[in-house]
């Protein structure tokens, strides 16, 4: 996990490029679901391209469905697989709907939805909230612009 963390600030830090190719030796390296499901999800904010994203969105998705709450509590006590899934959730939500699949994205938003009731009462619990009412919004009005920009 530290490895993952000294990437994504690489990318942070600029050198997104640096940043992905790291990610990616992490991704080839591992077999185990925590570190596989945090690469994808950090690796799909790197990406130069929706499709690209969406790829590894999709991929960490898919690890986290091979992911037990026993192991995520391993690395953090406090984890629950259940509690990721909304993150997990909207950004392919997110990244359908900037691809301008917004029957998919919308399925991706109902589910992200459903588990909004998991996530703590604290600043990421409200990241994940607010980021599900821009979605929604932008979901809505059938836009493809990325949230940032709205």
């Amino acid at each position: 996990m530290a490895a993952i963390a000294a990437a994504v600030e690489q990318g942070r830090a600029g050198d997104r490029a640096g940043a992905r190719q790291a990610l990616a030796r992490l991704w080839e390296g591992s077999a185990d679901p925590l570190h596989r499901c945090s690469v994808a999800h950090y690796a799909a904010d790197l990406q130069e391209t929706v499709a690209d994203e969406l790829m590894w969105d999709k991929r960490a998705l898919a690890e986290a469905t091979a992911l037990t709450d026993e192991r995520a509590r391993s690395y953090d006590a406090a984890w629950q697989v259940r509690a990721l899934l909304p993150s997990l959730q909207l950004n392919l939500a997110d990244a359908h709907r900037r691809s301008g699949h917004f029957d998919t994205a919308g399925v991706h938003l109902a589910s992200a939805l459903e588990h909004l009731d998991l996530l703590p009462d604290d600043d990421y619990g409200t990241l994940i909230r607010m980021g599900a009412e821009k979605l929604r919004a932008a979901l809505a009005e059938r836009s493809v612009e990325p949230l940032a920009t709205r």
